[in-house]
């Protein structure tokens, strides 16, 4: 509908108009269980002010029908009222109340009220995803986030089923006449915005726990706690694991921030086909079940699981509490939570390599954001709701981070704290803008902050670091920090203020590479010459952003990426080393060295790498090098050379470890586009070839499966038969994944089909279609290039944004190698650039993603040609 997509201007007149205080919302979802019904009655009554009497406004409701609207004791006619997504509200009063009644839709897309039948048991789950305006396809409301209001839920469902909301359960009351049926009544909420009220509904396994927690004032909290999962993955979930977690992470943040947890309740859920890795819904936290391990998970997987676990409790205050006033300042919430996550599991856990992951993961994931046409300030320029849904990104989660790390050290961690205590105080259950939380850091750290909020928070882009050396005879002279900071939006250089502290590297007796010594400094402009380093031994590795104090891509001088490239190993701290392959990874994807050289690196220096979470992300990268980095011509020798290594390494790592897992599921994916090793495969599956502490579990039997398929060796039949083996969630995915794959017209033609125009997938098994869609061989997907421009406007018109930005997204023609000419004569940049030329019109949203895929596909070209042309000095 035309009107779904609400501009940051109508929301502030709205907001300037009336003052929203208390929904009363009920759903009657006791037919979910029946897949012929495909949606549920939905009732919302909204008590609201308005600045000016006789003024109008409106609602928002995405159902499939409203039937009735009453506005002050008149109804009225609804064939007058709705416009499409719209409620329209005139003559309001100065006090107003609304009911609205009308039909919502169960969804498969992941938006509003998801609805999933469990294939193992057939069993029927419901539960609510919002984010950033969602809401209305669940209940009418005023859906942005500044209107807030008191929510009370009531929700008729199937008795034997669990039901949450964000609010305490009050009662559940059994219909008269009807046992099977019951209605459950939760306590009213304090003020939160639309797109954090939840529902959760189902046969779902539930565990229960409690917190306590005892403040300086004498106060004592007491904080019931419950995680739920659905009844077939029970066996697979740890509950134990997580109340740990949870708990300790609560003692955490009420100490920290000095303001008692503020929801009542504190739930967790596990749900399937989750569009997000969690959402922070007060009272009732929901995570995608992919953190349901019922796969042998690596250590860092867990470890992740818990920054996810801690970013979520971090926004029951930064979010929840206090909410940002428009998808702007989105950052106030997301960047926040994401910079608590990491400290969180730093200060609660075991883990001691938080920040090493966090440099190595969230970071990365930021630069390659950063370095986007389409990147965008840390407090972005959002001016409708299809904006803000694609800035959930990098910037606004890592790269806000980052900067406030960077921030942290610039005022100090107790001013910072400081600072968000009274912010707290200040804006409790309100909205905010950049302004706000600016003053209250200020006023606690007496820095004026304006100047840093506009280098750092209104820019976009990302630093380039290189070192300038001068040495005589083995000792350093003028050492200078060259910044380049080329903002891609804008073109313009924008240097910001870094501080750094340089390390030097030595070899020592033993031939392990140490830090020797080291120096902070802070940076400025385009050159600054360091102080303290002149006069010192030139070292073997100097490295600049050692502890990855800023946020920044470093160039390692020469003699510094030799000896990296040497000697990697030898680094004995974490985080020095991770920030070696971050270098080495960065100067491959800027087309800067020979992606080869990467390869080569992860060969030498991977089958040493301890950190296991820097052992997967490098072994990504490598494979991401090979397939879209390495020109076509070399690809297949560098791909069997690294799958030999691979293939080495599985027999030769500890049984059992999280390596052997690594290297399991490096040979499984490199086999793809390789068949050299199919045998091997198909022993493991059939269990003739056995590697002794190997799990050959679910998750890795599919991945076995997807590379049969993709060479042409698995039938149908084949794969059907492990379907039966494995009916879950995952199977099914791993099943609609490797059908698409295996190398056949007919094969791809269907999948096709069933992407773009058909609409039986749901979000899940569309993303598991298009990946083995997308498995090659290149030849078969030569001939979607034009159907894919053709068909764009038509899918973003016709299917959520959701949905349409994954067939968007998914399908753009990425794997299309360099053949002859240049990067940008390529067919497939030639194809993008004229359809961006032919639609400026487009939605803003709809051309953003084909932009970066376009800006993707470009960078792997570049690499491609840098890789087939090398410059003569590369080390």
């Amino acid at each position: 509908m035309p009107n779904q997509n609400l501009r940051r201007d109508e929301a502030a007149t709205r907001s300037a108009l009336i003052t929203t205080h208390s929904y009363d919302v009920s759903l009657d979802v006791r037919q979910a269980a029946d897949p012929e019904v495909a949606g549920y009655p939905s009732r919302s009554v909204i008590n609201f002010s308005a600045g000016e009497p006789g003024s109008s406004t409106f609602l928002d409701f995405i159902g499939s029908e409203v039937h009735s609207v009453i506005l002050n004791g008149k109804e009225l006619a609804v064939e007058d009222v709705v416009e499409g997504s719209r409620i329209r509200l005139d003559k309001l009063q100065a006090e107003n109340q609304v009911t609205v009644t009308g039909t919502a839709l169960y969804s498969t897309s992941g938006e509003g009220m998801h609805r999933f039948f469990d294939p193992a048991d057939g069993q029927c789950y419901l539960y609510t995803q919002y984010e950033p305006a969602d809401a209305r396809r669940v209940f009418a409301n005023f859906e942005q986030p500044d209107l807030k209001a008191e929510f009370t839920f009531h929700v008729t469902a199937p008795s034997a089923w669990q039901v949450s909301s964000n609010g305490i359960e009050a009662r559940r009351t059994l219909l008269t006449g009807n046992p099977d049926t019951s209605r459950w009544d939760f306590a009213p909420t304090k003020a939160i915005s639309t797109y954090i009220t939840t529902v959760l509904a189902g046969p779902y396994f539930r565990a229960e726990d409690s917190w306590s927690g005892t403040f300086d004032d004498g106060t004592r909290l007491e904080v019931p706690l419950a995680l739920y999962c659905r009844a077939s993955m029970a066996a697979s979930f740890d509950p134990e694991a997580l109340f740990t977690l949870t708990k300790n992470g609560l003692d955490f943040f009420n100490e920290l921030f000095d303001f008692p947890y503020p929801w009542g309740k504190y739930e967790q859920a596990f749900v399937p086909e989750y569009n997000l890795g969690a959402m922070e819904n007060p009272g009732l936290v929901t995570f995608t079940e992919s953190y349901v391990f019922t796969s042998r998970a690596a250590d860092s997987q867990y470890q992740a699981r818990a920054n996810t676990l801690l970013h979520e409790m971090a926004h029951m205050w930064f979010g929840d509490l206090v909410t940002m006033q428009w998808w702007d300042d989105l950052w106030l919430k997301e960047s926040f939570a994401d910079y608590m996550g990491t400290l969180g599991v730093d200060r609660t856990t075991d883990w001691p390599t938080a920040w090493v992951n966090f440099a190595n993961n969230r970071k990365a994931w930021a630069y390659v954001q950063d370095q986007l046409p389409t990147t965008h300030p840390i407090v972005a320029d959002i001016p409708d709701l299809e904006a803000a849904k694609q800035n959930f990104d990098g910037i606004t989660y890592a790269k806000g981070a980052s900067v406030l790390k960077q921030l942290v050290a610039y005022v100090g961690f107790e001013a910072f704290v400081a600072g968000s205590r009274q912010y707290f105080k200040d804006h409790a259950y309100g909205n905010t803008t950049l302004a706000d939380l600016l003053a209250a850091l200020s006023a606690a750290s007496g820095r004026d902050l304006a100047d840093w909020a506009r280098q750092w928070l209104q820019t976009s882009g990302i630093s380039t670091l290189t070192s300038e050396i001068e040495e005589h005879n083995g000792v350093l002279g003028t050492v200078a920090i060259i910044q380049d900071a080329e903002d891609p939006t804008t073109g313009r250089q924008e240097p910001r203020p870094h501080r750094l502290r340089i390390g030097l590297y030595e070899q020592d007796n033993d031939g392990a590479l140490v830090r020797t010594d080291s120096v902070e400094t802070d940076i400025s402009g385009a050159r600054t010459v360091v102080a303290g380093l002149a006069g010192k031994a030139r070292p073997a590795l100097m490295l600049v952003n050692d502890d990855d104090l800023s946020y920044a891509k470093v160039r390692l001088d020469p003699r510094s990426e030799a000896t990296a490239r040497a000697s990697l190993s030898a680094l004995r701290d974490p985080m020095a080393r991770a920030l070696c392959w971050t270098a080495l990874w960065d100067s491959a994807r800027d087309a800067v060295t020979p992606s080869n050289l990467y390869v080569e690196a992860v060969q030498r220096f991977g089958p040493a790498e301890t950190g296991i979470g820097v052992l997967l992300n490098v072994l990504g990268n490598a494979s991401t090098a090979i397939e879209r980095y390495v020109p076509e011509a070399g690809r297949a020798a560098v791909r069997q050379g690294f799958l030999s290594v691979a293939a080495d390494e599985l027999q030769r790592a500890a049984r059992g470890s999280d390596q052997q897992l690594a290297w399991a599921r490096t040979v499984a994916a490199g086999s793809r586009f390789d068949g050299s090793r199919l045998d091997l495969l198909r022993g493991i599956l059939d269990g003739s070839t056995v590697i002794a502490g190997l799990s050959v579990d679910a998750e890795l039997r599919w991945n076995l499966w997807h590379a049969l398929a993709a060479n042409g060796k698995a039938t149908a039949a084949e794969l059907d038969g492990e379907l039966a083996r494995d009916n879950t969630a995952a199977g099914k995915s791993g099943h609609a994944t490797a059908l698409a794959a295996r190398p056949d017209t007919a094969v791809k033609e269907a999948a096709w089909q069933e992407a773009v125009h058909g609409t039986s997938l749901s979000n899940q098994l569309l993303s598991a279609t298009i990946g083995g869609f997308n498995t090659g061989p290149a030849p078969l997907l030569r001939g979607f290039i034009d159907r894919y421009f053709e068909f764009l406007e038509e899918v973003w018109a016709g299917r959520s944004i959701e949905i349409a930005g994954r067939i968007v997204r998914g399908l753009y023609p990425a794997g299309q190698d360099l053949d002859g000419g240049s990067p940008e004569t390529h067919p497939v940049i030639v194809r993008t650039d004229d359809w961006l030329a032919g639609h400026p019109e487009a939605p803003r949203a709809l051309r953003r993603i084909v932009i970066e895929q376009r800006s993707h596909l470009l960078r792997a070209l570049k690499a491609q040609a840098l890789t087939a042309n090398p410059p003569s000095a590369a080390p």
